[in-house]
């Protein structure tokens, strides 16, 4: 990790730390800090990890765009980028070669630390031929401020300072974190129900805090489901709007996990 490739990151964190602080607090900006921050985490969830990642089901040309521009939003670079470093993270997953293993290299580096090291910054191109033909992904890829600054510019035109600071910057520094404890705490905290290979883990509040992706055990086995909560109980509102959308058909082809198949890699299975 280098301090200047680093700084950008930390003067984000410290913004939002010192300026919540020269404007006027309400609990509608607090509202407006949790609308955005789900908004984008749907991005994320749905979009980056699910759609570009996974391929968990299919959608319309406009829809995948507004995808990758949602996602684009939260400020993690771009659509291709994340998802080809996300498929890089499940073929090896714990393993040596993973790039942010909790297990390999500790919970600071899988938390945020790989994301600040300039040996991650190109996308892996190799990975993620399938989505790279479409100019207008690739685009937003090599252009990825675009989203966050346009994203950050319609809350300002809308809230005022006041809904910048707290709908973009203070949402933003969550979003950035809630994502992450995928890469490091479900692989630390939680249950296992399935032998899946690696430490994944079920986690009920990360699950909370990230819109159904806390349920990472069941996710490692079952990888290309669009649902990742496999039971009622494991709520999942990421697979819940993506099924609401194949209602009118905006996606389709919505994958879920055979869980009949399954049962022989239960842990809890009487042998």
């Amino acid at each position: 990790m280098t301090w200047l490739g680093a700084l950008p990151f930390v003067a984000v964190h410290v913004f939002a730390l010192i300026s919540v602080f020269f404007v006027p607090f309400s609990w509608g900006l607090v509202g407006l800090c949790l609308a955005s921050y789900y908004l984008r985490m749907f991005g994320i969830t749905a979009g980056f990890h699910r759609y570009f990642s996974h391929r968990a089901y299919k959608t319309n040309r406009a829809f995948q765009f507004f995808l990758a521009f949602l996602g684009g939003a939260a400020a993690q670079k771009g659509a291709l980028w994340w998802a080809a470093h996300h498929r890089h993270h499940h073929k090896y997953s714990d393993q040596p070669e993973d790039l942010h293993s909790p297990l390999q290299f500790g919970f600071w580096w899988s938390h945020l630390g790989w994301v600040l090291t300039p040996d991650h910054e190109e996308t892996r191109w190799d990975a993620i031929r399938d989505f790279a033909a479409y100019p207008e992904l690739r685009w937003l890829n090599r252009y990825h401020l675009v989203a966050p600054i346009l994203y950050a510019t319609a809350i300002f035109l809308l809230w005022g300072w006041p809904g910048l600071v707290w709908g973009f910057f203070v949402s933003t520094v969550l979003l950035w974190h809630g994502t992450f404890t995928i890469n490091s705490l479900s692989h630390v905290f939680g249950s296992r129900r399935y032998e899946s290979g690696d430490t994944s883990r079920n986690n009920f509040l990360l699950a909370m805090l990230t819109l159904g992706e806390g349920w990472h055990n069941n996710h490692h086995t079952y990888m290309t489901s669009a649902n990742q909560g496999f039971y009622w109980w494991e709520l999942d509102p990421s697979y819940y709007v993506i099924r609401a959308l194949s209602w009118v058909g905006i996606t389709r082809e919505v994958r879920k996990a055979p869980l009949r198949l399954l049962e022989a890699r239960r842990l809890d299975r009487a042998s």
